[in-house]
């Protein structure tokens, strides 16, 4: 019986394996070893490629962890609930944010590389700002913003035009609530996501009934 052979390796193929071979070992390091502590010769020995591949497809080491930030952000993002609302669904807010957030925090234990460098990054003091500090940043916004439209979308118009910055505030106690959970889990593996998914959706409906109602 005769078989058809695989087909080998386009060289496209090769060169985007060689750059996420890179991009996981930076990762791997920044972890281990801070940003100071991330260099390219410790890149190349980790990844087992030259540094003319490095230098390849990022300028320097700053390019490369802000790719390595916007690797991992993208490949979480591609798996996270999306905080879009949609206009059939009758549960409340709270039931609504239950479930977003008890889907969103399955992948805090696993600690993705954006959430590990970007954090690290924030607590830095710079002459110059990362620009993987920069991207963590503008990712956060845009995340901040999708958050912020969830809410916006279970508000009456009164409630909008009485308190427009309320659905901003929350997406803030939102995110900054599941950073305490990520670093918890770094912490403490055991950390519980159900009581603290209990206490948020709390504080949020509290918010929102000292507003005057959703």
């Amino acid at each position: 019986m005769s078989t058809v052979p695989s087909p080998s390796p386009r060289p496209g193929d090769d060169r985007e394996m060689s750059r996420v071979r890179i991009l996981t070992a930076a990762a791997e390091i920044a972890a281990e070893n801070g940003y100071e502590g991330t260099t390219i010769s410790k890149v190349t020995k980790r990844s087992g490629l030259p540094a003319s591949s490095v230098y390849w497809f990022f300028r320097d080491k700053d390019h490369l962890l802000a790719e390595v930030v916007r690797h991992s952000f993208e490949q979480w993002i591609a798996a996270e609930p999306r905080w879009e609302r949609d206009p059939r669904d009758e549960r409340t807010l709270a039931e609504g944010l239950r479930d977003i957030l008890s889907r969103s925090t399955r992948g805090l234990p696993g600690a993705p590389d954006f959430l590990r460098i970007g954090h690290m990054l924030l607590l830095e003091s710079r002459e110059v700002e990362a620009e993987a500090r920069q991207y963590f940043l503008a990712a956060r916004d845009a995340v901040a913003s999708s958050i912020a439209a969830w809410f916006t979308s279970y508000f009456s118009t009164g409630l909008r035009a009485r308190r427009p910055e309320l659905a901003m505030d929350l997406a803030r106690v939102v995110m900054a609530s599941t950073d305490g959970l990520f670093l918890a889990h770094q912490i403490d593996e055991s950390a519980d996501a159900d009581d603290f998914i209990t206490i948020i959706v709390a504080v949020v409906e509290q918010a929102v009934a000292d507003a005057g109602g959703a």
